[in-house]
C-alpha cells in the first residue's frame, strides 16, 4: 500500500526547450530515487507572457508529450505533466491542461482546468487568465491498482467543492501543479493545500513553480507533499529547481476517513437548498 511521490519543482520561463530539457533532467533525476509517480508543475513548458502563448501551444499528443512519454515509459514511471497550453478551437485561446502518462509512455488521462485566475488586488496583482484560456467542464479522476488520482490545477485549489466531487468519486490522492501568485503565496498557499487534504483526509501532491521570470513573472514555490492528517510529508526549502520525494502509505486514507467520517456524515438533501436569511 505504499506509492512513493516525487513534486518536482521547476523554474520555468519562456524559452520551451530550456524549460522541457530542465523538466526531463528533474524527472530522470526523481526516478533514480525511486518515485514511481512523479508530477511537475502548472505550464512547466512555458511560463511566459499573453503574448507567447500562441508559439507555445500544442495538441495533445504533440511534440512536447512525446518527448515526457519516451522518459515516462524509459523510467517504468508514471508521469504527470503538471500542466501546458494545448490549441483550443477558438482562435487566439488556449486550453490549460493537465496530462498524465502511464509507465508504458501511453497518456491515459487528460484535465483541462475549470477554474480560472481572475484576480484583482489593487497594488498587488491584477490578472486574467481568462482572456487567453478557455476552461474546461469536466472533473477527472484516475483509477490505479493501489490509488486513485484526482486532478486539478492552480486556482482550482481555492474551489473546496472540487475535492469533496473528486474525493466521492474515489480520489485518494489530489494532484494540484500550480504556478501560484507570489503575492498570494505566502499568505495562502501553503494553506489552502494542506485544508484540501486534511478535509478530504486525502494525501496531496503539490508541484509549484518558484521564482521569477525575466518578463516579471513571480512565482511562490513551496512544493508540498501533505498527508491525509494536514501534515506535511516533503516540502521545498530553496528558491529554485528541486526534488521533493515522500513515501504515501495509502492506508492512512482508510484508517482517517474510519476515525473522523465526513464522506458518511454529509447532508447532501440539505446543500441545494435555498439558505434562509434574517435580517436581525
Amino acid at each position: 500500500m505504499n506509492l512513493k511521490v516525487a513534486a518536482v519543482q521547476l523554474s520555468a520561463g519562456s524559452d520551451v526547450a530550456r524549460n522541457v530539457d530542465q523538466a526531463l533532467r528533474l524527472v530522470d533525476e526523481a526516478a533514480d530515487r525511486g518515485a514511481q509517480y512523479v508530477q511537475l508543475p502548472e505550464y512547466f513548458n512555458f511560463l511566459g507572457p499573453f503574448a507567447g502563448f500562441e508559439h507555445a501551444a500544442e495538441t495533445v499528443p504533440g511534440a512536447t508529450t512525446t518527448r515526457m512519454a519516451g522518459l515516462a515509459k524509459s523510467r517504468g514511471v508514471t508521469l504527470h505533466l503538471g500542466s501546458l497550453l494545448e490549441k483550443s478551437p477558438i482562435n487566439g485561446k488556449f486550453y490549460n491542461t493537465s496530462v498524465l502518462i502511464d509507465p508504458n509512455g501511453e497518456i491515459i488521462a487528460r484535465y483541462r482546468k475549470i477554474h480560472l485566475f481572475d484576480v484583482n488586488v489593487p497594488g498587488a496583482i491584477v490578472h486574467r487568465e481568462s482572456d487567453v484560456i478557455v476552461p474546461g467542464d469536466e472533473a477527472v479522476v484516475v483509477r490505479f491498482d493501489q490509488f486513485a488520482l484526482g486532478f486539478s490545477v492552480c486556482f482550482d485549489v481555492r474551489f473546496p467543492e472540487l475535492y469533496r466531487n473528486l474525493a466521492l468519486a474515489g480520489a485518494n490522492v489530489f494532484a494540484i501543479p500550480a504556478a501560484f501568485n507570489a503575492v498570494t503565496g505566502r499568505a495562502h498557499w501553503d494553506l489552502l493545500v494542506r485544508a484540501r487534504a486534511l478535509e478530504n483526509h486525502a494525501f496531496v501532491v503539490a508541484a509549484a513553480q518558484v521564482g521569477t521570470t525575466v518578463e516579471g513573472i513571480a512565482t511562490h514555490g513551496h512544493s508540498l507533499i501533505v498527508d491525509p492528517w494536514g501534515e506535511v510529508l516533503g516540502e521545498a526549502i530553496s528558491g529554485g529547481p528541486e526534488i521533493v520525494v515522500a513515501t504515501l502509505d495509502l492506508s492512512e486514507v482508510a484508517r482517517r476517513r474510519s476515525q473522523i467520517a465526513v464522506m458518511d456524515f454529509r447532508r447532501p438533501d440539505l446543500y441545494d437548498q435555498e439558505v434562509r436569511v434574517t435580517n436581525a
